[in-house]
């Protein structure tokens, strides 16, 4: 099928918000499912008007000036969004998930003048010293007069009643800054990623050239708005299109996702790795290992993509039926994991990028996805291998493109260690081009450990192994002393139940000589300690069997805590790296 590639003149959020009120004025663009809060894209222009004159008129502000916006996902997260940016304001966008500290600094830093806030957060709010004297509700857009103790029964209802006339809004170019993402990263302190209208509209624009998008397409969000994933693709693209977004307003627990599917019955979901492992380690492969007969036949090659069809089928309908798009992104996506959704027939597509460049580099479809891979460069995209290894091919995978970021907020010196001399940005990640332009990720340079003969030990690669372990939820791998250490976070409560079962048979079946080794663990927290040892000893064999000799681990750690994520559920490795190593 052939389709009319769209394009905007000029490259800004204006331009983008005069397309599609025009394009689709009665059709929906965002429900939210808990509140029965909706907007039509005329709707949601009329609000967007309406702040924008209450933005520059009640409150004073000039183009250029920070505005902050710090709210879980809901209809009126896009309202605000949309006024600030197509208003010539510069939108600071915060992960709900982020502390009160955090927030502090990032305020401060991004010299933001007004504050728009959820009701959930407030809590964090009120340990937050800030010279801002605007603070915004999102909820219902009125401002807090109680700056102490945030008492909602005093806040003014102050939105304008005149829409802001488009002759009276300032000029918009390509290249003004639109928004500062600051990043939470995986590696350190929070950096201010400044975008400008063009590098988002553009890389907005491009996934049309990945994924056709029809009007009237149900996209069920689950990821934070206010990171660049989420909100070019989950958010941006939708509204280019003609789509509606459903918000699910909650944290996207199995008892508020799984109702919303079926309601939704969405056609595009977007998603991290963590999710889908999850789905498939807890609810896909028990199943098929819980019955002697099914576990025999999914040991073989035949048996296994048999089951996994059949899962499939079950996935789909549990997704709602009508999903056609799963687009997964934001970390390396395990290997078994996608071989389950190959063999099921699941429409799932991996892309690939970073929130300084907007954030999609390369991507596929669910047609066109090839295993393990990230798919070839989009349109404006050009890709590189910096310095590529003479052997594998393997090098840092550095861009250019209209959607790389104008640099780092203040900070000039971080900024031009980002680009190499002639203007390429450093992605910090290892890859490597196949024959047809398709890019796969090794893993990130700064994770990359180096082997006691000068081997490139990627800890993702491993990490994917020891993931597939029974009762495995998340691992990481980092060297100490020279040494390969897994981190391990285990299911502890089915580790407890399986390490009682596990005593008994030892017990049962020790000579009489050995008997009394078994009859010293009187305490269950002896049983799991001993049980433990044992599983250390299953996990670093079935781990070294499948590496190389230089990648093998020697020791491992298990925690019971999982470990501290991003907004896209990437471990945060720094927390738990020896700095002395």
């Amino acid at each position: 099928m052939k389709h009319n590639y769209l394009d905007l003149r000029p490259k800004t959020f204006r331009s983008l918000l005069k397309h599609s009120v025009q394009s689709y004025p009665d059709s929906l663009v965002w429900v939210g499912l808990s509140t029965g809060q909706k907007y039509t894209y005329s709707q949601a222009y009329e609000a967007i008007q309406r702040l924008k004159n209450t933005l520059f008129d009640n409150l004073g502000l000039q183009k250029g000036d920070k505005v902050a916006l710090w709210s879980e996902n809901m209809p009126n997260w896009g309202i605000t969004y949309l006024a600030l940016t197509s208003a010539g304001l510069v939108a600071v966008p915060l992960l709900p998930d982020f502390s009160a500290h955090e927030v502090e600094n990032i305020l401060a830093h991004s010299e933001s003048k007004v504050l728009f806030v959820s009701r959930r957060l407030l809590s964090k709010l009120k340990d937050i010293k800030t010279d801002i004297s605007d603070i915004i509700l999102v909820e219902d857009f009125s401002r807090f007069t109680d700056l102490e103790n945030f008492d909602l029964a005093k806040n003014e209802k102050f939105l304008a009643n005149e829409l802001m006339d488009p002759a009276g809004e300032p000029d918009l170019a390509e290249t003004d800054l639109a928004v500062i993402i600051y990043t939470s990263g995986t590696t350190g302190k929070s950096k201010g990623v400044m975008h400008t209208h063009r590098s988002i509209i553009s890389n907005a624009l491009d996934v049309q050239y990945v994924q056709w998008v029809e009007p009237g397409e149900k996209f069920l969000s689950i990821l934070p708005l206010s990171h660049t994933y989420e909100n070019t693709i989950g958010f941006l693209v939708p509204f280019l299109h003609g789509g509606t977004v459903y918000y699910l307003e909650k944290p996207p627990t199995a008892s508020i996702l799984l109702p919303a599917l079926q309601k939704v019955r969405p056609t595009f979901m977007l998603s991290v790795p963590l999710i889908i492992e999850k789905i498939f380690r807890k609810n896909i492969l028990p199943t098929i290992q819980s019955k002697k007969i099914t576990a025999s036949v999914y040991k073989t090659g035949l048996g296994r993509k048999a089951l996994h069809s059949i899962a499939g089928k079950k996935l789909k309908k549990l997704f709602g039926g009508n999903i056609k798009f799963f687009g997964i992104g934001g970390a390396k996506l395990d290997p078994e994991v996608e071989r389950f959704m190959r063999e099921a027939g699941f429409p799932y597509a991996v892309g690939y990028g970073l929130t300084e460049t907007a954030p999609l580099l390369a991507g596929a479809n669910p047609k066109t996805q090839r295993f393990q891979s990230t798919g070839p460069a989009i349109p404006s995209v050009t890709l590189k291998i910096l310095d590529p290894d003479p052997k594998t091919g393997e090098g840092e995978v550095v861009a250019k493109g209209p959607n790389v970021m104008l640099g780092y907020y203040k900070e000039p010196g971080l900024t031009r260690q980002t680009f190499t001399e002639d203007g390429w940005f450093r992605t910090g990640d290892l890859g490597v081009f196949d024959k047809d332009g398709h890019l796969y990720i090794r893993g990130r340079s700064k994770n990359m450990i180096l082997g006691p003969s000068g081997e490139n030990i990627y800890p993702e690669e491993i990490e994917a192994i020891i993931n597939s372990f029974e009762n495995v939820n998340e691992s990481l791998v980092i060297q100490r002393e020279g040494k390969l250490i897994a981190l391990v976070h285990i299911d502890f409560e089915q580790v407890e139940k399986k390490a009682l079962e596990w005593f008994n048979q030892q017990k049962d079946k020790a000579s009489e000589f050995s008997q009394h080794q078994w009859d010293k663990l009187k305490h269950s927290a002896d049983i799991v300690n001993e049980y433990l040892k044992n599983l250390e000893r299953q996990l670093k064999g079935f781990v070294n069997q499948r590496v190389s000799k230089s990648a093998r681990i020697q020791q491992v750690e298990f925690h019971r805590e999982p470990f501290v994520k991003t907004a896209t559920k990437k471990i945060k490795r720094f927390l738990y790296t020896d700095k002395k190593n």
